[in-house]
């Protein structure tokens, strides 16, 4: 059988596994560090498990944040495949069962290209959900946000203290609101021209 790239001799490596955040969804994750690596990090699925590689030399915080920019990056990939309507219907029927013990029920859920303002849209009267065609591609956790809030405005209208009190029980609601947060912020940014080949 042959070595294992990552453990051969004379390439000290310190590995350790956690388990991801409650209610994230995720696998395990497995950090391996190694001696070789100078600069670059990677990330991939193995089985039910996310393994990164690290340069040996981080410390335990760039660990923490490059770990949590590859999950990132990772979910992103996976969700290059556009989840059709009915693939979001039964996602949002899911997020009901699990977040609101299935008392928001939406009548359709689909997505639209006619919101470039907002990411989501709900119309409690028809029980109707649309999702802006922006959110595909970005991480589940994201999707799943915005999925969560609609739901949430079919059992309290507006952003009351009620409304705010049930989005509470998604674990994820204040980073997917700062990933969202960072997209618009980008949008902001003066855009410089392109560079010319001379």
């Amino acid at each position: 059988m042959p070595a294992d790239p990552l453990h051969r001799a004379g390439n000290p490596q310190r590995s350790t596994t956690s388990q991801p955040p409650s209610g994230s969804g995720a696998s395990a994750i497995e950090v391996r560090r190694s001696a070789r690596r100078r600069r670059t990090v990677s990330a991939y699925r193995e089985g039910d498990r996310t393994v990164v590689l690290i340069p040996a030399r981080m410390s335990e915080a760039e660990e923490q944040r490059w770990v949590s920019v590859m999950l990132d990056k990772l979910a992103a990939q996976e969700n290059k495949r556009v989840l059709g309507d009915t693939e979001l219907s039964e996602r949002a029927a899911r997020l009901s069962d699990l977040y609101f013990d299935g008392r928001a029920r939406p009548n359709s859920v689909r997505w639209v290209t006619n919101q470039n303002t907002r990411w989501g849209s709900c119309t409690p009267a028809e029980g109707s959900i649309r999702l802006s065609h922006r959110l595909q591609g970005m991480p589940e956790y994201v999707v799943d946000y915005v999925l969560v809030h609609e739901l949430a405005h079919l059992l309290v209208p507006g952003h009351g203290p009620d409304f705010w009190r049930l989005l509470e029980a998604y674990p994820r609601t204040e980073r997917a609101r700062g990933y969202l947060e960072g997209v618009v912020a980008v949008d902001r940014l003066p855009h410089l021209p392109a560079a010319r080949d001379e």
